[in-house]
């Protein structure tokens, strides 16, 4: 398989992009509702994209995951259901850390799998909100990376 990464996008790639957020956020965010879904997911799409410094993995026919930067936070980090457990996430998230010197991700304390993919990279848990950035009631918490702790597994 022919990959390219980092791909960065362009506008014309956010309906791409947005199709793949909504699939990974059915597969992972069991919390969230369908109306809770069509909200994000038209945030997303016309606000935080254009907010976020975007990066892709895609193979010749498709993006399968991408990741949004601000400064030295992750904002998104999003995997295609069918290309999940073969390491786009950890590159993506590498590639956060090591080139773009990410250190800092929120994560919906719900999503258990998010939860433990950032802890085994050496994120701990430095405060918790009892609401999301849209004052929806599902709680974030806030991740910095350890230095100690840090692995590229």
């Amino acid at each position: 398989m022919n990959q390219l990464f980092p791909y960065i996008p362009t506008k014309t790639d956010y309906p791409e992009i947005i199709t793949l957020w909504e699939k990974s956020v059915v597969a992972t965010h069991h919390f969230l509702t369908k109306r809770d879904i069509k909200a994000y997911k038209n945030l997303i799409l016309n606000q935080f994209l254009d907010q976020v410094d975007l990066y892709c993995y895609r193979n010749e026919f498709k993006i399968l995951g991408f990741i949004g930067l601000n400064q030295d936070m992750i904002q998104m980090l999003f995997i295609h259901p069918d290309a999940r457990n073969k390491g786009i996430g950890k590159q993506l998230l590498l590639f956060a850390i090591e080139q773009k010197r990410c250190t800092k991700v929120h994560v919906n304390e719900q999503n258990e799998q998010a939860k433990g993919f950032y802890k085994h990279f050496g994120f701990q848990i430095m405060e918790r909100f009892d609401h999301d950035s849209a004052g929806k009631p599902y709680p974030i918490l806030a991740m910095e990376l350890n230095p100690a702790s840090y692995i590229n597994a």
